[in-house]
């Protein structure tokens, strides 16, 4: 099934400003999210900016860009309001991918997005945890699925708990669990995508700080493809930039 990749950017960053710009090898890290989203057989590619400078970066470097309102609360918002404007069909699959993933898998677009149905509007990632640290780490971000490999229940603290593991011990993995941690990407319908920002913003969405938790409160199925390799970190602070610019040569 054909599917369209939309990269929401904003300049405002409170820990690395100006970062959708920043400098990777010769090219804006917004660029370079683009290129590897390009790799990942989407019919188009597209960038969804409320910023004239992200705009020019990407016209500069010929990358499909559109101008949006600068007062939507999230990115999801963002990416809804171009497919709207684009006149995307409503089975189309649109996928969300971060802005500041400029190592991001291009596999991993196309796996998520292959996940999308009639019965499934919205789709995301996840891999198996094998640190401690990252078990018990409320940063690190958990998933629990059914037999079909839907979401049950996204949480930052520790699902699902090994009673017994856990009572032996909390140093190390218990070999029978397999806790998964999520990965921000995320794939829609785009009528699902329409719909979603009229979604009331659930309790659970509120006390866990988790978006898409909105949707499960609401009965939405979530499907989620379990890659067996962890994928490269995105950009949060000045260190991950650094290790990404050693990555293009820096």
């Amino acid at each position: 099934m054909p599917f369209t990749v939309i990269i929401p950017a904003r300049l405002a960053s409170t820990r690395l400003p100006n970062k959708p710009l920043a400098d990777l090898g010769g090219k804006p890290m917004i660029v370079r999210v683009a290129e590897r989203a390009m790799q990942s057989g989407a019919a188009q590619v597209i960038v969804a900016t409320d910023h004239v400078d992200i705009f020019s970066a990407c016209t500069q470097n010929n990358i499909a860009v559109q101008m949006t309102r600068a007062d939507h609360p999230s990115g999801t918002d963002r990416i809804a309001e171009v497919a709207a404007a684009l006149g995307l069909s409503a089975d189309t699959v649109v996928v969300n991918v971060q802005g500041d993933e400029p190592l991001i898998d291009p596999s991993l677009i196309a796996a998520t997005a292959r996940l999308i149905a009639h019965d499934v509007p919205m789709a995301t990632a996840a891999h198996a945890i094998d640190e401690m640290t990252d078990a018990f780490n409320p940063n690190v971000v958990k998933v629990v699925l059914d037999k079909s490999g839907r979401a049950l229940y996204f949480s930052r603290a520790t699902i699902p708990w090994h009673r017994d593991g856990f009572a032996q011990s909390r140093d190390v993995m218990p070999s029978a669990y397999a806790p998964l941690r999520h990965i921000g990407l995320y794939a829609y319908r785009n009528d699902f995508l329409q719909e979603y920002s009229q979604l009331a913003v659930s309790p659970l969405e509120q006390v866990e700080a988790l978006e898409q938790l909105r949707v499960l409160w609401h009965g939405v199925p979530i499907a989620v493809h379990v890659t067996p390799h962890a994928p490269a970190a995105g950009v949060d602070t000045p260190e991950d930039l650094e290790r990404v610019r050693r990555y293009f040569g820096q």
